[in-house]
């Protein structure tokens, strides 16, 4: 065999696993998030001139290149300076993004406490009045979610519980808290490109071979559900059972015979 040959062989290898890891499964990988130095951003000298809300090309070009599913987008303008941009994608299109205005903020560098240990899943808390309960903060709490509950584990340990993070929806505001730090943001909600109710709902359909299947259930055509029932074999024959033994009472015996 050629070196040639070896070496084409050798790329298709590369090529064939890493489309495999591309496909759909039934259980998918940790989800990636990318960072983004946006247009004129003060932790960024260089001027990105991308515009989420008006063109979601080169977000949804970088997501399949990337292979990642949420974005964070640092944005910084007059009308709207500090105003982060956190959004996902489904299926390499982007689903949702959401503006968030910072108005107060604190560095982790100017809190003097201790800092959990890096890779450590937090424990999510959201609260909020009735009032404050809209569509978009709901889509908002849901990719809060996917930001920070981190990779899937299978069992979890209460006493090692060290990192909390607690969200409060108040007065149009959105405090943002660690338990026992300083307040790190309040951000308040602006712009929203929310996916349509159809494509929101294609992106949470869980596939049917991770549904519970429901065994010995049938629907006849008029909608009725059977169900059938399997019990343990029977023993339905007849058991003779002995006649139990009358004893009389003395004294009552003793008067019957006098009578008599």
């Amino acid at each position: 065999m050629d070196t040639l040959d070896q070496v084409v062989k050798l790329q298709m290898k590369r090529a064939k696993r890493f489309l495999e890891k591309r496909e759909p499964k039934l259980n998918e990988n940790n989800k990636n998030a990318m960072l983004i130095k946006g247009g004129k951003c003060k932790c960024s000298s260089d001027k990105n001139i991308t515009r989420t809300f008006e063109d979601q090309t080169s977000l949804e070009f970088f997501s399949k290149k990337s292979d990642f599913s949420l974005l964070m987008f640092g944005s910084y303008n007059k009308k709207w300076p500090n105003s982060p941009v956190t959004g996902r994608m489904y299926d390499y299109h982007v689903l949702d993004l959401i503006e968030l205005g910072i108005e107060n903020f604190v560095s982790l560098k100017d809190i003097k406490n201790s800092k959990c240990s890096e890779g450590t899943n937090p424990m999510l808390i959201f609260a909020a009045d009735d009032s404050d309960v809209t569509e978009d903060r709901r889509r908002l709490k849901s990719l809060l979610i996917d930001f920070f509950r981190g990779p899937t584990v299978s069992n979890i340990c209460l006493a090692g519980l060290e990192y909390v993070l607690h969200f409060t929806a108040l007065n149009g505001k959105i405090y943002f808290q660690n338990y026992k730090l300083l307040p790190l943001l309040d951000p308040v909600l602006r712009r929203t490109h929310l996916a349509l109710d159809d494509l929101y709902k294609l992106s949470m359909k869980m596939p049917k071979a991770l549904k519970p299947k429901k065994k010995n259930i049938s629907h006849d055509t008029l909608g009725k559900t059977y169900g059938r029932i399997h019990m343990q074999k029977q023993d339905l024959r007849l058991k003779k059972q002995p006649a139990e033994r009358i004893t009389e009472d003395p004294e009552k015996k003793s008067k019957r015979i006098l009578n008599n």
